[in-house]
């Protein structure tokens, strides 16, 4: 199999093949080099900072050797990151009248206006932070921005050296000149330049930005937490002080003063990064509204609302005519929104159970949830404290939904809840009724722009029933639960998947058709990925899409040469999780859910797959969706076993690509309904959001 971690920073070199393809919008290069970054924190945060753990423990003789293979490949990708910023992308925006300078590149009229604009709006925040016997070195918040400044004292000839730690406040790109024709620097440019104002009577020999990336991982005993919330809060503000997995400084740093500074830090030579650009690529993300050219990004579009929700205060009898499913971002998520407002003002909603593991800052899901709670009903929310680099948001909406009378859990000791599920119990004539939404996405309203994933809206009792039995699981702790149309993990989903590859190994001996398409954000657990090698071995057709890590080889003579894995990456994070198995059942089933095929989804999270019962949602679903994966190539890419992805297309991104695809499906979608809504009068159509 391959590497996990090797295969996450493959993943990372095809973001930046976005960003180094000149095929792409110019700012949008920029945001998928502010991508690669953020993927890169995290991955030195959790799995370098693992890595290194078990170096340090000496549990893994090999560690070392394989540390050092990591980082080089992660050294590798950040020379070509920086090499893309300074050969492609500087030019490409001078040519669009956008410069970004660096020191020497400023005009004596731009400096004076940053000396004014440092002295009034930058000067003022900044500590210097001295380092001697009377001053030990300071505790270095994780991923912010300092300087490290050496300095003289003209009368004792003394070497002195000081920390200066640069707000995250302050905007770490500023524009200069007027509005018709703007220039850009960095924020730590500005400030080296002045940073002599900072230390009277001293002389300054040199500054360097740097950056220091700590573990990050939570570590919590949940068995001897008295008070989940209390606990994750303290390791939070714990992990300011974790250990240091990597530094990222100036390159023109002498060997000297870097030695220091590790030395100070407590970390080797091998994880410094000299960077011969921005320190904190991320940052440049804030460019794309700086520079305000709507030519230079993606085009705008509109999502959809389909017919039967394009009402809100019908939402719950057009639920009851029959299954409605979303595929976002090209369907609006407004619906999800509308479905939870009116159940917080409907009269005849007894009860809302709702999951929430990530959601917007701002969350209208949230407050839907206050109004409900505000106003008698029965408000149940599953909040996740452990979601990575949520924690602090997580636990303020539980805080907030306490206050207005929800009742929040955190769901079961030692799983994270992953799933995305909400059910809504509604008093009818017929005595009380359940209405349903399961999703493969976050209840976030801002993602469901960006991400691509689904949403099922049901009545189906079937369904319905078993979300309230898994709900009961989550706040009742029910030890061995029963599901007969879900799969659920820790329960059973991983036996269950396996279940269904073997009964396609058994349709492919029976002489029957026999495929399986999956489509997941990683694939690394090793008995799925044997299921599918046996798979492969029994004749059956496998067709995997998997967007990140995958630890499956493709193509190897006499283990998988039936098995193909391609990547979708584009202007959208492929972040839908769905399944086909040709014959499991006699005929084909389809599945969707919050589960990617990882240990951590099928053992230590609460997962829920479901299946598309609706004979019409799996006709578009097989018609729409999987025509569109298989035949549309200008994004996808092709792993071989040797670990390389290649174009699907020798026309490469200049074809026609999965994503433009399902907008022109949309538009097509809303065309047809508005030419619908003219031939019947009454009828609604499509509405855009």
């Amino acid at each position: 199999m391959f590497n996990r971690e090797l295969s996450w920073l493959s993943f990372d070199r095809r973001v930046l093949e976005l960003a180094e393809d000149s095929t792409v919008p110019l700012l949008e290069r920029v945001r998928f080099l502010s991508i690669v970054s953020s993927n890169l924190d995290e991955f030195f945060e959790i799995r370098v900072a693992g890595i290194m753990q078990q170096e340090e423990s000496a549990s893994h003789p090999a560690t070392r050797e394989f540390l050092q293979e990591v980082l080089k490949q992660a050294h590798g990708l950040v020379s070509a990151q920086q090499n893309c910023w300074k050969e492609q992308i500087v030019p490409a925006l001078a040519k669009e009248g956008i410069e970004y300078k660096i020191k020497g590149q400023l005009t004596k009229a731009e400096l004076h206006e940053l000396s004014e604009r440092f002295d009034k709006d930058i000067l003022p925040a900044l500590t210097p932070l001295a380092i001697d016997p009377s001053h030990p070195f300071p505790v270095l918040t994780n991923k912010g921005l300092y300087l490290l400044a050496l300095l003289k004292d003209p009368e004792s000839g003394e070497t002195r050296r000081a920390v200066v730690p640069v707000p995250r406040v302050l905007p770490r790109i500023l524009a200069l000149g007027p509005s018709n024709k703007r220039s850009f620097t960095l924020l730590s440019i500005v400030t080296q330049i002045f940073i002599e104002r900072l230390f009277p009577g001293l002389e300054l020999k040199g500054s360097w930005a740097f950056r220091i990336t700590r573990n990050s991982d939570l570590y919590v005993d949940e068995e001897e937490a008295v008070n989940l919330l209390d606990a994750i809060e303290d390791e939070i503000r714990n992990l300011r002080k974790g250990a240091p997995v990597r530094l990222e400084i100036e390159h023109s740093v002498p060997d000297e003063e870097l030695t220091w500074l590790l030395k100070s830090i407590g970390l080797g030579v091998d994880n410094t990064f000299r960077i011969q650009g921005p320190i904190n690529m991320m940052r440049l993300s804030s460019l794309i509204d700086l520079a305000n050219r709507p030519d230079l990004v993606f085009p705008n579009f509109s999502s959809t609302t389909p017919t039967e929700l394009s009402e809100p205060s019908k939402i719950f009898s057009k639920i009851s005519k029959g299954d409605i499913l979303l595929h976002h971002p090209y369907e609006s998520f407004t619906p999800v929104v509308d479905l939870l407002r009116q159940a917080a003002k409907d009269d005849s909603v007894v009860a809302i159970k709702l999951t929430l593991y990530r959601t917007s800052g701002d969350s209208p899901i949230v407050e839907a949830l206050k109004e409900a709670a505000q106003n008698g009903k029965q408000v149940t929310a599953l909040v996740e404290l452990r979601a990575r680099f949520d924690e602090l948001n997580n636990i303020e909406w539980s805080r907030q939904l306490q206050e207005a009378g929800a009742h929040v859990v955190y769901g079961l000791a030692g799983l994270k809840t992953h799933c995305k599920a909400c059910l809504i119990i509604r008093q009818e004539k017929t005595g009380l009724k359940r209405y349903v939404h399961l999703g493969t996405g976050n209840y976030n309203p801002k993602t469901a722009r960006l991400y691509t994933d689904f949403s099922l809206f049901t009545a189906d009792e079937e369904i319905t029933s078993e979300v309230g039995l898994l709900f009961n699981v989550l706040t009742g702790n029910l030890a061995k639960p029963k599901f007969k149309h879900l799969l659920v993990a820790p329960f059973h989903l991983h036996r269950g998947i396996i279940d269904l590859i073997n009964a396609e190994i058994s349709s492919a001996k029976a002489g029957r058709p026999a495929k399986i398409f999956a489509k997941v954000n990683s694939l690394v657990d090793p008995e799925v990925i044997e299921a599918l090698y046996a798979a492969s071995n029994a004749g059956v057709s496998v067709h995997l899409i998997v967007r990140g890590i995958c630890c499956l080889k493709p193509g190897i003579p006499g283990k998988s040469e039936n098995i193909k894995v391609f990547s979708v990456l584009g202007r959208f994070l492929e972040h839908s999780r769905l399944f086909r198995f040709e014959n499991s059942r006699g005929e084909p089933i389809i599945l969707m859910g919050s589960a990617d095929w990882m240990p951590r989804n099928f053992m230590r999270r609460v997962e829920c797959v479901f299946p598309i019962k609706n004979k019409a949602l799996r006709t578009r679903i097989e018609n729409e969706v999987l025509k569109v994966y298989s035949e549309k190539l200008g994004d996808v890419k092709q792993l071989n076993s040797e670990g390389q992805y290649l174009p699907c297309s020798p026309k490469g991104r200049s074809d026609a690509q999965v994503q433009a695809a399902f907008l022109d499906l949309a538009k097509k979608h809303l065309a047809d309904n508005i030419s619908a809504a003219k031939k019947t009068p009454g009828k609604s159509a499509r509405r855009l959001r």
